[in-house]
């Protein structure tokens, strides 16, 4: 169980361009200039910025869980 939780979690990290994070304003925005680099851009950050909290609650939970199994 460990291990394929784990693989997903790599899989969906290593394949950001399958998640799309943008709201439907910023994509009309950001699309409608013709610069899709900076659309990129911006998509990859929202990505990044919604992932930290998660690690960071997941790793929480994986230190207290290892403590509650002790």
């Amino acid at each position: 169980m460990k291990k394929l939780f784990f693989l997903v979690l790599v899989t969906a990290l290593l394949i950001p361009q399958v998640s799309e994070a943008q709201c439907a304003m910023c994509r009309a925005v950001l699309e409608s200039e013709g610069n899709v680099a900076v659309a990129q851009g911006v998509n990859n950050g929202i990505k990044y910025l919604m992932a930290v909290p998660y690690v960071l609650v997941g790793v929480l939970f994986y230190f207290v869980y290892k403590k509650m199994k002790a």
